[in-house]
């Protein structure tokens, strides 16, 4: 069966590469809590706010289970 499981980040300023190393982590944890043996892909978008900035990051994972 395949599934999707869906993580979110926001960001702020400066501290961007601390925050997706954390989504990492948060990914790598599912996938390691949940023994997840097949990812089929991986896909990042960004939010933003009304004025156009990016505030946030979202990142869906497709499995097999």
């Amino acid at each position: 069966m395949i599934k999707v499981m869906t993580f979110a980040s926001p960001l702020q300023i400066f501290q961007a590469r601390k925050e997706l190393a954390g989504l990492d982590e948060m990914v790598n944890s599912f996938i390691a809590e949940n023994n997840i043996r097949k990812v089929l892909a991986v896909s990042d978008a960004c939010t933003t706010d009304t004025k156009g900035a990016t505030i946030g990051v979202i990142r869906v994972m497709t499995y097999e289970v």
